[in-house]
């Protein structure tokens, strides 16, 4: 129960641009399972967790395949992705009813979707609970390699809202990598990375070195 008082008081949306403003931008969507289906390239996006704003530089693509599994309620997601041009793969299933995707174990995660005028775009509202840490983060994914600027300014709006940082977008001209990677378990690697405290202190200095000295 404490991690879910915690996740909601994490979605619970609020406030730095004008609160009628924020309201329409963090109000979450209705999206269903036959919409979630299929790939989904990663345009960018914002989060607090430790080596974000340094992977956010160093990852130049990464995708997401999202098929259904027999059961109603259970999806499988294959994350794709190339940093410092070595591609690798993850699969891992998720819980995905009334629009909103959980994870339980592990780590508790849960996700939401929020407004965009994209056409084929998914907004990702995501909160993170390991044991006392707490992380959130913002992503912005497409069916195409690039979108818009004006689709890419309302995610800096709605991270503004949420109080967190400038989103980091990729480069559209990125290569993509191949479909076939063999993915490993992809769970347990995350859960690895959230528990690692010590890494955690590094993975922040390099974020603030990344942001001091990368544009």
């Amino acid at each position: 129960m404490k991690r879910v008082v915690v996740l909601l008081s994490l979605l619970s949306l609020g406030h730095s641009a004008p609160v009628s403003s924020c309201d329409s931008l963090l109000k979450p969507i209705t999206i269903s399972t036959e919409q979630m289906l299929g790939k989904w390239l990663y345009v960018g996006g914002s989060s607090d967790l430790p080596g974000s704003r340094s992977l956010g530089r160093l990852m130049t693509s990464a995708w997401l395949n999202i098929t259904a599994t027999p059961q109603s309620n259970v999806l499988n997601l294959i994350q794709t992705q190339r940093i410092y041009g070595a591609c690798s793969s993850l699969t891992y299933d998720v819980t995905f009813e009334n629009s909103t995707m959980v994870i339980e174990k592990p780590f508790y995660l849960k996700e939401v979707y929020l407004p965009t005028d994209c056409s084929d775009c998914l907004v990702v509202y995501e909160g993170v609970v390991s044991g006392k840490d707490t992380f959130t983060s913002l992503l912005l994914f497409s069916r195409r390699k690039s979108v818009l600027p004006a689709y890419q300014e309302t995610l800096q709006e709605q991270a503004e809202c949420l109080g967190m940082s400038a989103p980091i977008m990729t480069d559209p001209n990125y290569e993509m990598c191949p479909d076939n990677i063999p993915p490993s378990e992809g769970l347990s690697a995350l859960n690895s990375l959230l528990e690692a405290k010590m890494g955690h202190r590094v993975a922040r200095l390099l974020d603030a070195f990344f942001d001091m000295f990368v544009n």
